[in-house]
């Protein structure tokens, strides 16, 4: 045997056993995706790592966005206090310093009166923040921090992103680690912010005569789209850094495998909605028009589903809070019923023809939706408060991400 050994390594026999006993036959398993197709083990290993960083920090940066946005209802209470501290500024430079230069001074005040701190019609930074105040409570000290640094930290978490994405993909790009498929993707964070600072229109219907105090916000359709962009973002890495990292065994084609695919990809679709009807809800604080459940108050369809100020029914589903909350609640049953019969499919076609990495994943998937509903039931019934509104948003993402993982595991039956 000592012989054997010796002459294996001698002619160079060992290193080439060792690299057949690492790595298995090729006819048994896949690389299930063709954006790792045709790179060594090293190159897949370093871009994986790079693209689980990515997932992780886009999870982050959704976090740290829910953590804000649930923190708004004083924003806009803020942003009179500097927009009107800004005024107080401008006159007292201007009644000290009478030499200084004006042009600067108008600039910014015109700025400044172009944010609705101030109307024609009466003073509408009074009327904000005193319905602000009356619906939340004072600005604090540490409220005004917590808000404060939530947005900062939003703001550069990003950036960072942007650059830990950037440098990287350039390197990778010069040592040719990218296949074809991987091209790079923009986010919509400006976007969304640009839509801020603007005073609210008053719903169809609403005399111009009749007095109407809204609320300066991102617009609630703006703030879906830069969801869903992060959404879309992280689920492209996360898919990406999957096909880079796992290799599944292949399984042979099975009965009810085309149900479980169809099945797979309708739920993909019902969560996604189901989160952008979310982030409606969010951004026209619809999770306080009715906070109770099962029932909406004490109905199951509410009187004022459908309201003619909002115009159409289609425009009743979008800007109006009630449809918006009902709609999300519709869409978090039909999600729930889906993925249900989607785990129970996985189940009845048997350990023997799936695997057991396909079934765990069905199992897994099953927690996450219960797990997902709990939490909101339980934000919508305590008023929403931001640590379980953020860890509802958070879970809506690893609900996500249990669908894509068992949809990536059926990639392990071939085609043909």
């Amino acid at each position: 045997m000592e012989a054997c050994r010796a002459t294996c390594g001698s002619c160079g026999l060992k290193p080439l056993l060792r690299t057949t006993l690492r790595f298995k036959p090729r006819n048994l398993s896949t690389d299930t995706d063709r954006i790792a197709e045709g790179l060594n083990e090293r190159s897949r290993t370093v871009v994986g790592a790079w693209l689980g960083v990515l997932t992780g920090m886009t999870f982050g940066a959704v976090i740290l966005g829910g953590v804000t946005r649930y923190a708004f209802p004083f924003l806009p209470y803020l942003l009179v206090l500097l927009s009107q501290a800004c005024q107080w500024l401008i006159g007292t430079c201007s009644r000290r310093f009478p030499h200084a230069p004006r042009r600067i001074g108008l600039q910014n005040l015109k700025n400044t009166r172009s944010f609705p701190n101030t109307s024609s019609k009466g003073d509408y930074s009074s009327l904000l923040c005193l319905s602000v105040v009356r619906e939340h409570g004072e600005m604090t000290l540490s409220r005004f921090k917590f808000i404060w640094h939530m947005e900062y930290g939003h703001r550069q978490w990003g950036r960072l992103l942007g650059l830990v994405y950037a440098l990287p993909a350039g390197y990778f790009w010069y040592k040719g680690y990218f296949t074809k498929r991987m091209k790079p993707r923009g986010l919509l964070g400006w976007y969304m912010v640009k839509s801020g600072l603007k005073k609210p229109q008053p719903p169809v219907g609403v005399s111009p005569n009749e007095d109407f105090v809204g609320v300066p916000r991102v617009s609630h359709l703006r703030l879906a789209a830069h969801l869903s962009t992060a959404t879309i973002l992280y689920s492209l890495f996360l898919w990406a850094s999957f096909s880079h990292f796992v290799k599944h065994q292949k399984i042979p084609k099975f009965d009810g495998l085309l149900r479980l695919k169809i099945l797979t990809h309708s739920s993909k679709a019902l969560v996604f909605t189901t989160l952008v009807w979310g982030a409606f809800v969010a951004g026209l604080d619809a999770g306080w028009i009715y906070n109770s459940w099962p029932k909406m108050a004490d109905r199951w369809v509410p009187e004022d589903l459908i309201v003619p100020r909002y115009g159409s029914t289609g425009r009743n589903l979008i800007d109006n809070p009630t449809a918006v909350q009902f709609m999300h609640r519709m869409l978090a049953y039909t999600s729930v019923g889906c993925i249900c019969t989607l785990w129970g499919l996985t189940m009845v076609a048997g350990r023997g023809r799936t695997g057991p990495r396909i079934r765990n994943a069905a199992h897994l998937m099953l927690a996450a939706v219960f797990g997902q509903s709990a939490l909101g039931i339980l934000t919508l019934i305590n008023y929403v408060p931001v640590s379980l509104g953020a860890m509802h948003q958070s879970g809506s993402l690893i609900l996500f991400s249990t669908l894509l993982w068992f949809s990536h595991c059926l990639r392990a039956v071939p085609k043909v």
